[in-house]
């Protein structure tokens, strides 16, 4: 959909055309952070942004898959899911993607090992930002490969990836094509999922596999949206100590996208 910035028309006035009766909607919506600007400043400005698309998202296309690329992750996807049951939704076509993660993931691999990346599947599991990241190389035959002692650093790295963009770019950009190319495998499965046609991705979603509401883990999607959400499987002693990190970070960042859409809702100051 093209809107013609010299009409004077608004994007929000738009959005029954860009939505109605859609089966996926990808939002990667939301400003990055910049210099002085703290994560609850980040929360506050991206929350608002996510809950006005998703709202539409309701009120057009309700019964649309909604893959969230707005950060922070962690925190606006369980907010959405909120949104979403207070219209009377399933909280469950909210998808966080994750799916840059296992791209990551799969390449480090690739680069160590040599193995084709189209026969690398790194499951990468917990949320979407820091040490909330957690890959589980123990799971593929690839990554199982790899050197005990050189996991602690490939873990670290696939945390810090993002980082590690930000700085070959020199602080003119983040990771933009390498994220669309995994929103667009993203979609791809979600569709052929719709198509009767099961995929499945790691994604961040509404989830009872851990103590955590919300955890990213493989799911599996069919014609109707999220279908199977995989138990975690066996864990490396690595990936045990580090699965203990990963849900304490979550579990704050859950408790502050929550807690920032009370706030919202109020009109209260975050």
């Amino acid at each position: 959909f093209g809107l013609d910035p010299k009409s004077g028309d608004k994007p929000k006035d738009k959005l029954k055309e860009c939505f109605y009766d859609a089966d996926l909607v990808l939002i990667p919506a939301g400003v990055p952070r910049k210099p002085g600007m703290d994560r609850s400043d980040l929360l506050k400005i991206n929350l608002g942004i996510a809950k006005d698309l998703v709202e539409a998202c309701a009120k057009f296309c309700p019964g649309a898959i909604i893959g969230l690329i707005v950060n922070p992750v962690n925190s606006v996807v369980p907010a959405m899911c909120e949104v979403y049951r207070r219209h009377g939704l399933d909280p469950k076509k909210i998808v966080g993607i994750t799916t840059l993660d296992v791209v990551r993931a799969n390449k480090f691999v690739h680069e160590i090992t040599g193995v084709k990346t189209s026969d690398i599947h790194v499951p990468v599991i917990g949320g979407h930002a820091g040490a909330s990241i957690l890959p589980l190389f123990s799971q593929d035959p690839a990554g199982a490969k790899i050197p005990k002692e050189l996991i602690p650093d490939l873990d670290k790295r696939v945390q810090d990836a993002g980082t590690e963009v930000v700085n070959a770019k020199a602080g003119k950009g983040s990771a933009t094509l390498s994220m669309a190319y995994a929103g667009a495998m993203f979609g791809k499965a979600v569709l052929a999922g719709l198509d009767g046609e099961p995929r499945t991705e790691c994604a961040y979603v509404q989830s009872d596999i851990t103590d955590l509401p919300y955890f990213a883990s493989k799911v599996t999607f069919g014609p109707f949206g999220v279908e199977e959400i995989h138990p975690l499987g066996k864990l490396s002693e690595h990936e045990e100590a580090r699965l203990v990190e990963a849900k304490k970070q979550l579990k704050g960042e859950i408790e502050d996208g929550l807690k920032a859409l009370d706030a919202l809702y109020s009109g209260a100051k975050l």
